[in-house]
């Protein structure tokens, strides 16, 4: 096997339709019916996807594996955890926050919130620890085994907030076998990115232990031509550290320890006023993303600070395995932005550019933060039976304040608010697969869980002159009989057949930010069922892969978030449905040896359905789509679509090596597209996505054994700029993708 095919990334999953492009595309004299047997192979994949190792084409479900080389390339250029949107079938990620708080979605279900206490239907699960709030999800990626994208509910074993689907991160853990890697790389923008991580023994046979490390860097970039300052804002700091001792006295137990730090010094999300063309969705001419205007901008910051740490045991008892995993959390965090993304007020000239109603400058930190899990799960394997059974139990205490400020009085204080919720949730779970016969298996599982959350918010000072509020209290309690059913049947060694029936379910949210209301709103549980077939197959002597599905789901008591509008306040509501329908594919192959194809595809097709839902559009200037509402200054959005779910995401990579002397050179290319989006739960013109398109390259040698390499890379080479989202309360505000860098990287084994 070259040592490029020992490299490749793993990527793999579901649909019908581009199963045959792929392979038509792949089809080469290689891969004809009388071609000798192959001497290289693609490599297995293992996945944890059912809490267990497994081939992942044994597993009845929808899910991408994704490391290796692909993982370190699209990471190349200080990326954040949103580098993984549309390199994977059916996922997006975006942020209005900056480089923490992702917004994930799969399958066009996720939430467009940006408050502190955000509840999302795509959860976080890094080395077995949920992260629950969203702040913890943006943890960077460093010293990562891989990374599995969970599509559909993942009631079962995941539990509660999970109807979308997982996001499922491993990293390297300790061995007895002493090694390491070092990694350091510049790039466009003074961009640093330092990694590392040594490992191996410390007691023979009984104690190994891992230390890793993360540094990454850039300078500001913009230039704020209204104060005349260059290089003044886009910046950040950032570092993170994670220690692990992995215990193992006797065969028949071990325990695993995690500790991890992380520390972010940046900007937040860089708002930019009136940068739509009026009655379009294209930039006004002439943007340029390296210059902002803004009057706020010297006072913006973004500060994250995340401890944590978990302990793993496992007890063989020769034959069932007892796992307990216990863990904390804690994050705290302060941002503060200019909203309004320009200067002055039409009412307090000079202002711009182009029309400013009001300014906006406001801040929210969560100045105390606690997370609490335990789980308890006895897993084992009898004769054509295998089991998982077990409990959960999860407690969260969170505070948050909410700030404004008077941008035209220097920044003064005029608007404060807080939040306060403490969360208790626990669950009873169980799953099994049964061998029916050789070839066909069945399983199902079921998950009973419990919710309660008491909260609490007040207002002290209005920013619009609304005065203080009373305590305002909600205490919402859920339970729900989340469930899976599936089947699967190898039609030979290479190909397997899989249906699934499942069932998913989102705790009640609450949305309680009252700078400008004086309300709170609760969202009531949400309960998905989700029906799915597919196939997952190796083909030609294993120089090929091709997982395709095709799914159908449903959504009762959809949880939306209307963002924003011209009130300048989020409510939660309920949908009485959605649907949403599609199909995922994912391929690989070797074609001939050291070139290396992979390629993925997904179709997703969302609806809203209730005929009596409205929401608020925007308080100004947007072209609105949606008919009138029954209530004044409302639209209707039956029909739509759900917002930053575009109907397709496509993505593939390519690499060649050619041999040269005890080493290789290689090349490495992956690209990303994503359809139109719409940003609100409201259809306008000037709030609509473009298609997004970025590609990246990767040029290097390597040496024999992986134990150097050194490489040129640019990402978004293309150096297409065009929204990401928008600010819908003032004016035509928005914030872009990062433009190209260009950057060169070293890397050693050890």
């Amino acid at each position: 096997m070259s040592a490029n095919c020992s490299r490749r990334t793993a990527l793999v999953t579901s649909s019908a339709v581009a199963a045959a492009l792929l392979a038509g595309a792949c089809a080469t004299p290689v891969f004809a019916a009388d071609a000798a047997p192959s001497a290289t192979a693609l490599s297995e994949i293992i996945v944890t996807a059912q809490k267990r190792a497994e081939n992942i084409n044994d597993v009845p479900e929808s899910l991408t594996a994704i490391g290796g080389e692909k993982l370190d390339v699209i990471r190349s250029s200080g990326g954040d955890i949103r580098v993984l949107s549309a390199r994977v079938p059916s996922l997006l990620l975006e942020s209005s926050f900056g480089r923490t708080f992702p917004r994930p979605y799969i399958r066009g279900l996720g939430n467009t919130d940006f408050d502190l206490n955000a509840s999302q239907p795509v959860s976080f699960v890094y080395d077995d620890v949920v992260l629950e709030n969203p702040i913890l999800k943006g943890v960077p990626l460093f010293d990562i085994d891989q990374v599995e994208v969970l599509r559909g509910p993942q009631g079962t074993l995941f539990g509660r907030n999970t109807p979308a689907g997982v996001l499922k991160f491993d990293s390297v853990k300790p061995s007895q076998t002493f090694g390491g890697y070092g990694q350091a790389s510049v790039a466009t923008y003074g961009t640093v990115n330092l990694e590392g991580a040594v490992g191996g023994p410390i007691i023979a046979d009984t104690l190994s232990g891992r230390f890793s490390a993360l540094y990454q860097h850039r300078d500001p970039w913009i230039d704020n031509t209204f104060t005349h300052e260059k290089n003044a804002t886009g910046g950040y700091d950032e570092y993170a550290l994670r220690g692990q001792l992995l215990f193992t006295p006797t065969p028949e137990f071990n325990a695993l320890a995690n500790l991890h730090y992380f520390h972010l010094d940046g900007t937040p999300q860089i708002f930019r006023a009136n940068i739509i063309t009026p009655g379009t969705n294209d930039l006004v001419p002439g943007f340029d993303p390296e210059k902002i205007a803004q009057d706020a901008q010297k006072r913006s910051f973004q500060k994250v600070k995340e401890a944590g740490g978990s302990l793993k045991m496992n007890y063989d008892f020769g034959g069932p395995v007892l796992t307990s995993i216990t863990a904390y959390e804690h994050v705290t965090t302060l941002s503060h932005g200019d909203i309004d993304g320009g200067f002055g007020a039409a009412f307090a000239p000079p202002s711009g550019p182009g029309f400013i109603p009001f300014p906006s400058e406001s801040a929210d930190g969560l100045p105390y933060h606690a997370q609490w899990s335990e789980e308890v799960r006895l897993a084992g394997k009898r004769d054509a039976l295998s089991y998982t059974v077990g409990a959960f139990y999860f407690f969260e205490d969170v505070k948050i304040d909410s700030f404004d400020y008077n941008t035209l009085a220097g920044g003064a204080l005029d608007g404060f608010a807080i939040q306060h919720q403490k969360t208790t949730s626990w669950a009873l779970f169980g799953n099994a697969d049964y061998k029916l016969t050789p070839r066909w298996t069945v399983g199902g599982g079921l998950r009973y869980s419990n919710d309660q959350k008491d909260f609490l918010a007040q207002r002290f000072i209005s920013p619009i002159g609304g005065g203080a509020t009373p305590v305002l209290r909600a205490n919402p309690t859920s339970d729900d009989v989340s469930f899976n059913v599936n089947t699967t049947f190898a039609l030979d060694d290479n190909t397997n057949l899989y249906a699934r029936a499942a069932k998913g379910y989102r705790a009640p949210s609450i949305q309680g930010r009252l700078l400008f209301g004086d309300t709170i709103s609760v969202a009531r549980k949400e309960t998905l069922m989700s029906y799915e077939g597919g196939f997952k197959s190796n083909l030609f002597d294993h120089r090929a892969r091709i997982d395709a599905d095709v799914f159908y789901y449903k959504v009762d008591n959809l949880q939306l978030t209307a963002v924003g509008g011209g009130a300048n306040f989020n409510r939660l509501i309920n949908a009485a449905h959605a649907e949403g329908y599609g199909f995922e594919f994912d391929g690989e192959a070797e074609p001939i040896e050291r070139l290396i194809f992979t390629a993925g595809l997904s179709y997703n097709h969302t609806r809203i359905d209730d005929p009596n839902l409205t929401t608020q559009p925007c308080g100004d200037g947007c072209t609105v789509l949606d008919p009138a509402g029954a209530i004044p200054g409302t639209v209707n959005i039956n029909g739509n679509n759900l917002p930053n779910a575009p109907r397709w995401i496509g993505n593939v990579t390519a690499t060649y090596s050619i041999p040269y002397g005890d080493g290789e050179f290689f090349a490495f290319t992956d690209w990303a597209y994503r359809s139109s989006v719409s940003f609100f739960l409201y259809q306008s013109k000037e709030f609509t996505g473009q298609y997004m398109l970025e590609g990246g390259v990767r040029l290097g040698y390597r040496a024999a054994g992986d134990k150097w390499e050194a490489a040129f890379f640019g990402r978004n080479i293309t150096n297409r700029i065009q929204l990401e989202g928008g600010i819908d309360f003032n004016n035509l505000t928005g914030f872009v993708n990062d433009p190209r860098t260009f950057g060169v990287e070293v890397k050693t084994k050890f």
